[in-house]
């Protein structure tokens, strides 16, 4: 009976007398029962009609808007006055880290650059230049200081990298000489660095993340923590790890969903070629080995964060979100010059 009732009340059907077992019930006792069922009835009427409100998504366009908005609150926070780019970027990226999606870092640099000029008018003939110098200064920085980057940029190769950037026309040498040796002389810095030269290689990942990856000698499942930069995925034990326990170079390799019966949602990189895979992986002893893998099978937790893995791991394979944006950019310079 009282199962019953109470599942009339859920579907808003509450009783409106008391039920036979209940007639020996004091009256007071009755009437404080029944007028709390009446509030909580009412009560429940109102949350169903708020509920539609707070469970209808907004409209794209709105959700978009708002988080532009954040963006311009949260960069308009830094000063950049009587800053020269190297030290405002220095100070930018120290906030917060940047994102490995290519959409967001535009929009993160964008938001920047437009900051930089409304702090420091008439530095530069327009925002556009502001954006392409700060990413040639990003990537001056990384080519400098990962120790992946064997072909070292000279001074005389940044310089001629930007050219023609300010509205058609060259930025001042002495500029970018002083911008040059400022990244030559110190790296950038980001929150979770502690010096440790190999940090910097894992600035700006294209994606980091949490996979099970199948081991080789024993065929057990681990779970690893993934980043991806550099064409190349790292993964370690913890996500405080400072070091890698295995290092995979994307670079000839191919990547493909796999059906597998232990796991769902696979992975699997190979090499086409049917070769070994040029890997390497840290014993427990800490002696560095090469791997000897032909492929590696990984396991994400749903099909859409397997299908992103999948994703960035092509893209990594094929291009630089960087240059593809600087590239971009200063093609938009060169149109609007002419």
């Amino acid at each position: 009976m009282a199962i019953r009732r109470k599942d009339s009340f859920l579907w808003g059907k509450a009783p409106t007398k008391p039920p036979p077992g209940e007639r020996g019930q004091g009256e007071g006792m009755k009437i404080h029962k029944f007028e709390l069922l009446d509030d909580i009835q009412k009560l429940r009427l109102e949350i169903n009609h708020v509920m539609p409100e707070i469970h209808s998504p907004e409209p794209k366009e709105q959700k978009e808007e708002m988080h532009l908005q954040t963006l311009k609150a949260f960069v308009g926070l830094h000063e950049f006055s009587d800053l020269n780019l190297v030290q405002a970027l220095r100070q930018f990226l120290w906030s917060f880290r940047l994102p490995g999606e290519a959409q967001k870092i535009d929009r993160m640099m964008e938001a920047f650059a437009t900051r930089y000029c409304n702090c420091n008018p008439g530095v530069f003939q327009s925002t556009d230049t502001c954006y392409i110098l700060s990413f040639s200064i990003i990537m001056l920085n990384t080519s400098l200081h990962n120790p992946n980057v064997k072909d070292k940029p000279s001074l005389q190769r940044f310089v001629a990298m930007n050219r023609g950037i300010n509205h058609g026309e060259d930025l001042p040498t002495e500029l970018l000489t002083k911008l040059y040796a400022s990244i030559r002389n110190e790296p950038f810095k980001i929150p979770e660095d502690d010096g440790n030269d190999l940090t910097l290689t894992f600035f700006n990942p294209d994606r980091e993340g949490w996979l099970l990856k199948i081991g080789g000698r024993v065929k057990t499942w681990k779970r690893r923590w993934f980043i991806l930069t550099d064409s190349c995925l790292y993964y370690f034990e913890f996500t405080t790890d400072k070091d890698p326990i295995g290092i995979i170079p994307l670079e000839n390799l191919c990547v493909r969903k796999l059906q597998d019966t232990n796991k769902p949602y696979c992975l699997e990189l190979y090499n086409p070629k049917g070769q070994k895979i040029k890997a390497c992986k840290t014993e427990n002893k800490g002696r560095v080995v090469q791997g000897k893998h032909q492929s590696y099978k990984l396991s994400a937790a749903s099909a859409e964060e397997r299908d992103a893995w999948i994703e960035a791991i092509r893209a990594s394979i094929t291009k630089d979100p960087f240059y593809d944006l600087v590239s971009l950019r200063k093609r938009k310079v060169i149109t609007n010059t002419s």
